[in-house]
């Protein structure tokens, strides 16, 4: 390790493994500091996406719908088999096996591109100076030309459920669950509740979602998360919303938990076998700033920056999790981008109104832009167009007919101002309304493109072209303005 660097970017996630790669492909002599260590103590690139967030999830989600599919589904295609069985072990070993092969590439991609990995865990000091401390306990300090924190988020802890051994589970901690639960609780109605809700629901697991808030994913556009709490339900989640924990009581010798919840009705008890806690996530920013570092903190712990990731301290940048906006793996990898190369004097920046998101239950349910709840409170005029997937003839042919797709734009212009799809493939298929969007495109300019057929993407056409009334596969509603 040299004493100094051009660039020193703190955490090697999504943010800033890309932060990291970029730096040295203009020319900066970089480093990137990870603290973060696997199962078996050895360093882990990739954050809590790659190690036990966006893909660990996703690999369990797809073997659990894979499985489901295989069960429930199959007949339909005329396929047809005898009892059909899920090694969880194995399913959670490939999740393990891909995790480790992505980690493991990253460090081949720091290599390849001339990155140094600093083992262990830092701190910014004053005069953008970073103190590094290994594993072992040894301490270095490097100068820095600049420095990007991308040090990350960890999963919220409650004082009414404390976690417990293998019984109450954080997010992390549920992504190693070995065993198929008899019965499931999980705290959190928000994307990794439902997420993990599914995996389990899927393989058989009786699943209670306890939310807190009224309203299902409030986030959402309403017209969507009405649409995903039927579904959803019909799976066989039970979800119940206003419903406040208030206390969990733990018997370890019989391997189960009874929460305590408070809601419309009064006082309710449920026993689990597990308990998830899902409540969302805070700023990894304990101990990372002297207090003469010249970063300041809001009052939850996030770092003060500028819609160019830039803190009151020239030269320090922050991204992703530990900075205002949603908490997202690819809003991260982006802002990593500008921070970089704001630094080489580019004129980067982003457009924080085109950032998608996405729940991965099955059907995906996926957004962009403006809800229309958004809009109405705004008073902004505008028009929608929705088209189901039950009228897709490609939907049909796979059995994947649930949902719709949703687009608003505005009244006067026609620009397309927000997109939610529920249904196969959302999370693809709302990447088209994103980078219409990043044009400036109209409802017409999406409904004047050609599309193929017969795809999923059609129905993102349909739902265009019903902005204004002239869709072709599904019968127009009479046009009236919001």
């Amino acid at each position: 390790m040299s004493d100094s660097y051009d660039v020193v970017v703190i955490g090697a996630g999504p943010g800033g493994y890309v932060a990291a790669i970029r730096a040295a492909q203009l020319g900066f002599k970089t480093l990137c500091v990870e603290k973060w260590l696997n199962d078996e103590g050895k360093t882990s690139l990739g954050g809590t996406c790659l190690n036990v967030g966006c893909i660990p999830s996703k690999a369990l989600l797809d073997s659990s719908h894979k499985y489901h599919e295989a069960r429930d589904d199959y007949a339909l295609h005329g396929i047809t088999h005898n009892d059909i069985a899920i090694d969880v072990k194995a399913m959670v070993a490939r999740k393990d096996a891909i995790v480790s092969q992505l980690t493991g590439g990253i460090a081949g991609l720091f290599k390849a591109n001339g990155v140094e990995l600093a083992e262990g865990s830092a701190k910014v000091l004053a005069g953008k100076k970073v103190e590094i401390t290994a594993h072992d306990g040894s301490v270095k300090v490097v100068d820095a030309t600049s420095i990007i924190i991308a040090s990350g988020s960890s999963p919220v802890n409650i004082p009414p459920a404390p976690l417990f051994e293998d019984i109450v589970l954080d997010s992390t901690g549920a992504l190693k669950i070995d065993e198929t639960p008899k019965r499931l609780g999980v705290i959190g109605g928000g994307v990794i509740g439902l997420e993990m809700a599914s995996i389990w629901n899927r393989l058989g697991t009786e699943v209670v979602v306890i939310e807190a808030m009224d309203d299902f994913l409030a986030m959402m556009d309403g017209q969507v998360a009405k649409e995903a709490r039927k579904l959803l339900k019909k799976q066989g989640l039970d979800i119940r919303t206003g419903a406040l924990v208030t206390g969990t009581e733990v018997d370890a010798d019989k391997r189960e938990v009874t929460v305590t919840y408070k809601d419309a009705k009064g006082v309710q008890t449920e026993v689990f076998d597990k308990l998830i806690v899902a409540v969302g996530r805070r700023p990894h920013t304990e101990n990372l700033l002297a207090a003469d570092a010249g970063v300041k903190l809001d009052e939850r712990g996030f770092i003060f920056v500028n819609d160019f990731c830039e803190t009151e301290m020239p030269g320090i940048y922050a991204i992703g999790d530990v900075v205002r906006g949603p908490m997202l793996a690819h809003k991260s990898s982006e802002e990593g981008i500008v921070a970089v190369e704001r630094i080489a004097g580019k004129k980067a920046q982003m457009n924080y109104d085109c950032i998608p998101s996405v729940i991965y239950t099955h059907p995906e349910i996926a957004a962009v832009g403006k809800t229309e709840e958004q809009l109405k409170a705004a008073g902004d005029a505008y028009k929608v167009g929705v088209f189901p997937f039950a009228a897709s003839g490609r939907a049909m042919a796979a059995n994947e007919t649930a949902g719709f797709v949703k687009i608003l734009a505005d009244e006067e212009t026609d620009r397309v101002l927000g997109a939610h799809i529920i249904g196969p493939s959302a999370a693809d298929l709302i990447q088209q309304v994103v980078i219409a969007m990043e044009f400036g495109s109209s409802a017409e300019d999406l409904g004047m493109i050609v599309f193929g057929h017969p795809t999923l993407s059609e129905a993102v056409h349909e739902a265009a072209l019903a902005v204004d009334g002239h869709a072709i596969h599904i019968a127009n509603r009479k046009k009236r303005k919001k």
